[in-house]
């Protein structure tokens, strides 16, 4: 999930964070090892559907949509800047956790995005990343996805698929960071009718997909909520600690 700057057949990429908000998210406390004052960096924030949860705590969120912004000064969150992930205009320790939702598998150069939530993180402060990932699935699960993938045509994959399983340790330690905790999860997104079947697909990263192949997806997602059923998402939570 998550749509890059540009993306096909029309989707607009707000669309993907109000999906986005509903997805489960945890955010630590303030690292103890962690200088006072700094607070929370939302990394491609989008329109800030994780903001309501991070009030009381500073917060800035950075993006490369101009929209989204608006969107998330709407929201009230702030403050807020217009920034490649990978050239922060923040000093050095500046923040005690870097969040990022849903957007890691698909910002670019990796080595560059990591290095600089490094850079901004005092020792002991907190990379916590939140990725799709292929399980777990259980029950169901597997046809629903296969009627999907059926739909589409092809498999649903992201630029950063290879780098953020086996070479990630080291992509981490290259920035400064070490691997803490790496787990996986498995949401369920309840559909109650067309418009949360249009929701799902809107969210999904299918750059060049043909518009008939977007139309069969559509019309299986539509069944799918016809009888209410529940679409996996499996998840995949990084926590990583600048040393």
């Amino acid at each position: 999930m998550r749509f890059p700057a540009q993306y096909p057949a029309g989707k607009r990429r707000d669309d993907h964070h109000d999906l986005a908000g509903r997805l489960p998210r945890r955010v630590p406390p303030r690292p103890p090892r962690c200088h006072r004052g700094g607070g929370v960096l939302d990394l491609a924030c989008g329109s800030a559907p994780l903001w309501p949860a991070l009030r009381g705590r500073p917060y800035v969120g950075v993006d490369t949509s101009p929209a989204e912004l608006a969107l998330a000064r709407d929201r009230g969150a702030g403050p807020l800047l217009l920034s490649d992930a990978a050239a922060l205009p923040l000093a050095t320790g500046s923040v005690d956790t870097v969040v990022c939702a849903m957007a890691l598998q698909i910002m670019t150069p990796l080595p560059g995005v990591l290095a600089e939530a490094g850079r901004v993180l005092p020792p002991g402060g907190r990379l916590v990343a939140l990725v799709p990932d292929r399980g777990p699935l259980r029950g169901a699960d597997p046809l629903w996805l296969a009627g999907l993938l059926a739909a589409l045509g092809r498999t649903i994959g992201y630029p950063n698929d290879t780098a953020l399983r086996r070479p990630l340790p080291r992509l981490l330690d290259a920035a400064g960071l070490r691997l803490a905790d790496d787990r996986r999860c498995r949401f369920v997104y309840r559909t109650a009718g067309p418009a949360d079947a249009d929701l799902f697909l809107s969210s999904l990263y299918l750059p060049g997909l043909p518009v008939r192949r977007l139309r069969a997806a559509r019309r299986w997602l539509r069944t799918v909520a016809r009888v209410h059923a529940g679409l996996p998402v499996p998840l995949r939570r990084i926590t990583a600690v600048r040393r």
